[in-house]
């Protein structure tokens, strides 16, 4: 008799990185004789899939293991265990700090889960944060098995790691160095995914565009991307500024498939500042990178990260970060108060008072609001292609995205998912577009 299935359950934070490697994940213990359940009390593995990059990261991870030991003081087979940037960062205190964790496994490790897991079986306790020497893509099967129907639009990993070490960042010491896997797995797995129905594909890394496999960069490998039948979209994110080269900006102009919307972080619009933060550009140099872009695209929508309060950010620096944001015009963008992340280079560096730093935040996403609010308004009355991915909060509604990634829902039926439809863009909101076909 077969056994039954064992049920995983994960949970994911952060980025789309993250996503991406839950889903690896569920792929590589599939084949383990694990199903995916969505109820963590029904399950027999718990994996939380985690994210360093915001403030208190670790307290939160730690926090919700204390809601799971309900579940492992009714259920003593229950394994829980720790993935992604924290367990990281973390390793094995957090298995002392709460000792109900079974595993924990670092982002560059999860094609060992299938051993890791084995040693639970045993009763043994796994721990594993190195980083290999084996790119762990080359070890993990396609998610959900290779001939399983996907959604529209998906996540494919190319790159890994930073070599920036910009001074408040933790993705050099929990994503290792830049990794970039070779092109032909990454073609191979795009076709694979386009057979099983995606049209539109973002390549992700922690800094997509500094990809390098041998002769291939992000704009060969994009301008290849764009030969795949059926593949009709293509985006990428999160990308450097010091690594726009001309040939990438030259793809946004003439690869018809990349999409008109680029995330290119600067920080702050102060050049002392970004100096302190180790960024290694300019103010200038910034907008000169985006005025090559506009040059080749005139319709890019740009969108950006912000640190405010950064250690040593005076008010003056300040209005420089106000300044190049209207001077950019942003169709959105992401604001933060700096916050301490031990071990980085800012970390022992005096801090800009709290107060100073809430009043600064809410003055640019003030800023920041209007233009978003802008430039959703601009749409209105436009026809756009937009890419329906799945049913909306009302009867009869599909929601989808546009080329600028804004999500737009309108009526239609349910047999147009997947399909690129012109809609005529009629209202617009702070998050969303609606619409109707036209």
């Amino acid at each position: 008799m077969t056994a039954p299935p064992k049920k995983l359950f994960v949970k994911t934070y952060g980025c789309q990185m993250n996503v991406y490697d839950s889903e690896r994940m569920t792929g590589a213990l599939a084949a383990e004789g694990y199903e995916v359940t969505e109820e963590a009390a029904s399950a027999d593995l718990i994996l939380l899939n985690t994210c360093h990059i915001r403030e208190k990261a670790a307290e939160k991870v730690y926090s919700e293991l204390g809601r799971l030991k309900p579940l492992k003081a009714a259920n003593p087979d229950l394994k829980i265990g720790v993935a992604g940037c924290v367990a990281q960062a973390e390793g094995a205190e957090i298995i002392r700090r709460q000792p109900l964790v079974d595993l924990v496994v670092g982002p560059q490790a999860y094609h060992r889960l299938p051993a890791m897991t084995a040693a639970l079986a045993e009763g043994r306790r796994a721990i594993d944060t190195e980083f290999p020497v084996e790119d762990k893509s080359d070890h993990l099967p396609p998610a959900r098995g290779p001939n399983a129907r996907r959604a529209p639009a998906a996540f494919l990993t190319v790159q890994e790691g930073c070599d920036k070490f910009c001074a408040f960042c933790v993705v050099p010491y929990t994503r290792g160095a830049e990794v970039s896997r070779p092109a032909a797995r990454i073609l191979a797995e795009a076709e694979d995914l386009v057979e099983r129905g995606v049209v539109e594909i973002t390549l992700l890394g922690q800094n997509v565009n500094a990809y390098r496999a041998g002769d291939w960069t992000l704009a060969r490998l994009i301008r290849r991307l764009a030969k795949i039948d059926g593949l009709q979209r293509i985006r990428f994110t999160t990308s450097h500024p010091n690594d726009m080269d001309d040939d990438l900006i030259d793809a946004h102009g003439t690869v018809e498939k990349l999409m008109p919307y680029l995330h290119l972080p600067v920080q702050s619009g102060s050049d002392r500042v970004l100096a302190a933060m180790n960024r290694k550009h300019t103010a200038e140099a910034y907008h000169q990178i985006l005025g090559r872009l506009r040059a080749v695209r005139p319709d890019i929508a740009l969108s950006g990260d912000f640190i405010v309060g950064f250690p040593g950010e005076t008010e003056e620096d300040f209005a420089a970060t106000l300044a190049l944001c209207r001077r950019v015009g942003y169709a959105q963008a992401y604001s933060f108060k700096y916050s301490s992340r031990p071990g980085t280079p800012a970390a022992g560096r005096e801090a800009v008072p709290e107060d100073v730093k809430s009043e600064r935040l809410q003055r640019l996403q003030t800023l920041l609001s209007a233009q978003q609010t802008a430039f959703q308004q601009r749409q209105i009355g436009r026809v756009l292609p937009v890419l329906l991915e799945k049913p909306g909060r009302e009867p009869g509604q599909l929601v989808g995205r546009s080329p600028y990634l804004q999500a737009v829902h309108c009526a239609a039926p349910p047999g147009l998912i997947g399909q690129i439809v012109p809609v005529e863009i009629v209202d617009a909101g702070p998050n969303s577009l609606a619409g109707r076909l036209h």
